[in-house]
C-alpha cells in the first residue's frame, strides 16, 4: 500500500477516529479543526464558580453499544480498558413521568426490567423478554449485514442476500406502530420509543427496524467512562499523536482546494494552505457542499437541503448545584403527558415546547472528579425544532420556565436559588460552534428516506479523492455509530467491498 497525505477537517469523534486508522496504517494525517479542541459536539466544558470547577460534557452523554466501541479499539490494535475505567450504570436511568410523583427505574439487565415492566403492566414482562429475543437478533444482522456496508446504489440494499436475511426486519413499519401494538401502558409505550430521540427523530417517523435499540438499551446496557464522555475523546486524541497525527487547532477551513476536480488540500481562513492527496471532511455535509466547494461540485442543491428531515436542537443548560439532590439519577427522562404534542411541537409545528420532555444528566451522583465536594453537576436538554433562533431574552424566559419544571420534577423548591454556575446553548451556538445546518445537534434525522442507501453518500461523486464522515453520513447518528462511520470511510478509500465488522485494517 503506498503512502499518502490526507487533510481530515474536523476533529469529532468521526474524524479522530478516521485519523487512527489512517495513521495505524502509516499514512501521513493531518486534522484541521475551527475550534481549539478536540469532539466536535462531544466537546468539554469548564465551569469556574465560588466553589471550583464544574466539568461538562458539551453533548453526548451516553455510552452505548460497548460491543462498538470495543471492537473499535481492537481493530486499531488498542485495549479499550487501558484507556477508558468503564462502569455500568444501574439503574440505567430514572424515568419521571410529568403528570405523577411517580418514577421508574430502568436496566441493562433483561430479567430486572421485565420485573419493572410486570409492576407496571400486568404480562408486559414476558412480553419484554420474548421482544428483545427478536430485537437482539435485529441487532445481530444490522451489525453483520447493514451497518459496515457501504451504499452506492439501491441494488446495494435490496441484493438477495439482504433481502433473504433482512426479511423478517420490520423496515417499511414504524417503530410506534410495532410498540404500541405490543404494550399498552403509558409509561412503557414511551420507555420502549424515548431512543429515537438519540436517532434524531419521532417514534412516529422512524423506521421499525431501529426498534434494535431497545435490545441496545435493555440487553447491552448504558455505562460510563470515569471522568466524563470527553475521555472517549482525550483517548482517540493521543492514539492518533502517538501515531505521528498532526492537528492544527483554531484553524477553520475556507475552501477546499481541488485540480482537474480533485481535491487535493485545503485552504486556511487565514489563507494558507495545506495540501496533501485526499481530503476527508468530518464538518457538516451541509456546510461542506455550500461553503467549502464550488457550486459545480456539489451533488446536491438548496432545495434538496430545504427538503431533508433534521434532528432536533437542543435548548441545553449546564448548572452547577450547591448541595445535593436526593431522587436523581445519572440519567433521568421527563416525559411530558402530551408526547404526540411535543414531538409535534419539534418535527411538524416548530414552536417553543410549553410541557417538553427533557433529559437530565448527572454525572456527579456516579463521579466525584466531575463537580466540587457536596455540589451536583446537572446537563439538562429539552429537544427543540432546529431553526428555531431566538433572542436573548427569550432564552432567559424559557431558562426560567425550565428550572421551574426542575424544581417539581425534583421537589427541590430552593434550587433556583442553589445554582453556582450556569449556562445556556442552543440553535446558534450549534450554528457558530459547528457549522451546524439550521443549528441541529444532531444532523440529518434517522426517517425511512434518509436511512442506508437513502443517506448522502460517503465519497463525492463530484471531486475525486474526497471523502465524508460522521453523523451525516452512514450509518448516521451516535458516538459508537461515527466510530462505523470512520471504518466505511476507511473502506470506501481503499475499495474494499464486504458489509462485515473488520477484524483487521489489512
Amino acid at each position: 500500500m503506498n503512502k499518502e497525505t490526507f487533510i481530515i477537517i474536523g476533529a469529532g469523534i468521526g474524524g479522530l477516529a478516521t485519523a487512527c486508522l489512517l495513521a495505524k496504517k502509516g499514512h501521513k494525517v493531518i486534522v484541521v479543526e475551527k475550534n481549539e479542541q478536540a469532539g466536535g459536539r462531544a466537546g468539554l466544558i469548564v465551569g469556574k464558580s465560588t466553589k471550583g470547577d464544574f466539568i461538562f460534557d458539551k453533548g453526548p452523554s451516553w455510552y452505548m453499544m460497548p460491543d462498538v466501541f470495543e471492537e473499535f479499539y481492537k481493530l486499531i490494535g488498542e485495549d479499550i480498558h487501558k484507556h477508558l475505567k468503564l462502569k455500568q450504570l444501574s439503574p440505567s436511568y430514572r424515568v419521571f413521568m410529568e403528570d405523577s410523583q411517580k418514577s421508574y427505574d430502568f436496566f441493562g439487565d433483561i430479567q430486572k426490567t421485565a420485573d419493572v415492566f410486570e409492576g407496571i403492566e400486568k404480562g408486559s414482562g414476558n412480553k419484554l423478554v420474548d421482544f428483545l429475543k427478536k430485537v437482539k437478533y435485529q441487532y445481530e444482522v444490522a451489525k453483520g449485514e447493514f451497518m459496515y456496508k457501504n451504499y452506492d446504489s439501491i441494488f446495494d440494499f435490496f441484493n438477495w442476500r439482504v433481502m433473504t436475511i433482512g426479511s423478517k426486519l420490520p423496515i417499511f413499519k414504524k417503530q410506534s406502530t410495532i410498540i404500541n401494538k405490543i404494550f399498552k401502558d403509558d409509561v412503557i409505550r414511551k420507555v420502549m420509543q424515548y431512543q429515537t430521540v438519540l436517532l434524531g427523530t419521532s417514534p412516529y417517523e422512524t423506521p421499525g427496524i431501529y426498534t434494535l435499540m431497545n435490545y441496545v438499551d435493555f440487553g447491552l446496557g448504558v455505562w460510563y467512562p470515569e471522568g466524563g464522555i470527553y475521555e472517549i475523546i482525550k483517548s482517540l486524541h493521543k492514539i492518533a499523536t502517538d501515531n505521528g497525527v498532526e492537528f492544527k487547532f483554531n484553524s477553520p477551513v475556507k475552501k477546499i482546494l481541488t485540480k482537474e476536480n480533485s481535491a487535493y488540500g485545503v485552504l486556511l481562513e487565514d489563507n494558507s494552505e495545506i495540501t496533501g492527496d485526499r481530503v476527508i471532511s468530518n464538518a457538516d455535509y451541509e456546510h461542506t457542499e455550500k461553503m467549502l466547494l464550488n457550486n459545480d461540485q456539489r451533488e446536491h442543491d438548496d432545495k434538496y437541503w430545504e427538503k431533508r428531515t433534521l434532528a432536533p436542537s437542543a435548548f441545553i443548560i449546564y448548572l452547577g448545584i450547591d448541595g445535593k439532590i436526593p431522587n436523581i439519577q445519572h440519567h433521568n427522562l421527563v416525559f411530558s403527558k402530551n408526547w404526540k404534542e411535543n414531538f409535534d411541537q419539534i418535527f411538524k409545528s416548530p414552536s417553543w415546547p410549553d410541557k417538553p420532555s427533557m433529559y437530565i444528566c448527572a454525572p456527579s451522583v456516579t463521579d466525584k472528579t466531575v463537580a466540587p465536594e457536596n455540589t451536583e453537576n446537572l446537563f439538562v436538554l429539552v429537544p427543540i425544532a432546529p431553526g428555531l433562533y431566538s433572542k436573548e431574552s427569550e432564552k432567559e424566559k424559557y431558562y426560567e420556565f425550565i428550572i421551574e419544571r426542575l424544581c417539581s420534577v425534583f421537589d427541590a423548591k430552593d434550587l433556583k436559588e442553589r445554582i453556582l454556575y450556569k449556562k445556556i446553548y442552543t440553535v446558534e451556538d450549534f450554528e457558530k460552534d459547528y457549522n451546524s445546518y439550521k443549528g441541529s445537534a444532531l444532523g440529518l434525522a434517522h426517517t425511512l428516506m434518509q436511512t442506508a442507501v437513502w443517506r448522502p453518500n460517503n465519497a463525492s461523486k463530484k471531486v475525486k479523492n474526497l471523502y465524508f464522515v460522521g453523523a451525516n453520513v452512514n450509518p448516521g447518528i451516535g458516538m459508537p455509530i461515527c466510530l462505523i462511520s470512520a471504518i466505511l470511510a476507511y473502506k470506501r478509500i481503499f475499495n474494499i467491498k464486504d458489509n462485515i465488522p473488520p477484524k483487521t485494517l489489512d
